[in-house]
């Protein structure tokens, strides 16, 4: 029903406010061995930069009004509040489209192409193009926050999202997303494939038989890439899959820490030698400042532990749903399209030459234009 969903505004507490800025004052800074670069992790003269900004110059309430802009509202469903944006398209044609973020990210990283989506006409696209816009915060996550029970996995979240199209009215409507959001979305056409139209996913982690005796170079180097980030990179998914709440009071107590431990998978992820290179700086910060404020450090970092202990052994269910994958190479592990095809309905498929993980806030007009040719398809 419509009338249990409540508008939602953001009005966080000027006192909290202050408080990450006194916080940040008062940061007691670790020591860092000379000419390491981002070697052993996220380097020091990098942060305290940053942090130094986020204390003096960034402005909350400027990027909270900009938030504030688009329609938000609240819901509670299987007993979770879930906050989401959701703006209506003008345009008859309009798809119901819901689009989902990943970790460290958030609804944050979608304000440069909810304009694009909804409302073509005004960004010298075509209105045939247009969507409705849902937009959730995962549970855990920012103002969806924090869950209060066991079992928030992808599963559970694919569910909500079916509840949550329906309860707005949307029989009919396709999904996107990246990170878990590409999880959740695949799943998402699993559990209501009378209802889902279509899945589109800017990332899709190789899995199945990947040693192959005719892999090309191209895969080859990609396989090598996503080797790397398991043997380097992935020490944050272990422990969160581990010790979400040991890690939480360090993240909870920490702005520098919390803003570390987020800007690092920038600094991996994206096409650029550091996040500035790729996304813009006030936009990061304003990506962070949500897990900060909402203090929601820990239970977004619990999906990763609902993950491991749901997860079945064995190759990945197959999703009927048609399915479109846009690839950007610097992706955590950029997608195979043969390795996609063993469990997916594969009917569209794009490779760029730049892009990283967070692709809306990378490259928002190369996914906002693939995002637009897949749908095309259903309309």
């Amino acid at each position: 029903m419509v009338s249990d969903v409540q508008p939602f505004r953001i009005d966080i507490p000027q006192a909290d406010v202050a408080d990450l800025r006194a916080r940040l004052a008062r940061t007691r800074w670790p020591d860092q061995l000379a000419g390491v670069g981002w070697e052993y992790g996220i380097p020091l003269d990098y942060v305290r930069d940053l942090a130094e900004y986020w204390q003096t110059s960034y402005d909350w309430r400027l990027h909270e009004r900009r938030l504030n802009e688009f329609p938000q509202f609240t819901t509670v469903i299987d007993g979770q509040r879930v906050h989401f944006v959701h703006v209506r398209s003008a345009e008859p044609s309009a798809i119901p489209l819901i689009v989902t973020h990943g970790w460290p990210g958030s609804v944050v990283e979608f304000t440069g192409v909810i304009g694009p989506l909804t409302d073509p006409r005004a960004h010298g696209g075509d209105p045939d193009d247009a969507f409705h816009l849902v937009v959730p915060s995962i549970p855990g996550y920012g103002f969806s926050g924090p869950t209060h029970e066991r079992g928030w996995n992808v599963h559970r979240i694919a569910l909500a999202w079916d509840t949550l199209m329906t309860r707005l009215g949307y029989q009919r409507y396709g999904a996107q997303g990246g990170d878990w959001g590409s999880a959740i979305s695949r799943e998402l056409g699993i559990v209501a494939p009378e209802h889902v139209i279509g899945v589109h996913l800017n990332m899709l982690i190789p899995q199945g038989q990947l040693d192959q005796p005719d892999l090309t170079e191209v895969e080859k180097a990609r396989l090598e890439r996503m080797q790397r980030f398991r043997a380097t990179g992935s020490g944050y998914g272990l422990i969160q899959s581990t010790r979400p709440q040991t890690l939480a009071y360090g993240l909870t107590d920490s702005p520098a820490g919390q803003l570390a431990w987020i800007t690092e998978k920038f600094g991996e992820w994206v096409d650029g030698d550091l996040p500035d290179d790729a996304v813009d700086r006030d936009q990061l910060l304003t990506n962070v400042s949500v897990y900060w404020l909402t203090g929601t450090a820990g239970s977004s970092a619990r999906l990763y532990f609902e993950a491991a202990h749901s997860r079945a052994a064995g190759p990945p269910a197959r999703s009927a749903a048609p399915t479109g994958v846009a690839v950007f190479p610097y992706e955590i592990a950029p997608a195979i399209r043969r390795f996609a095809e063993q469990s997916n309905a594969i009917v569209h498929w794009t490779e760029f030459d730049r892009g990283g993980h967070f692709a809306a806030m990378e490259e928002p007009d190369l996914l906002v234009a693939d995002v637009r040719q897949f749908f095309r398809m259903f309309r």
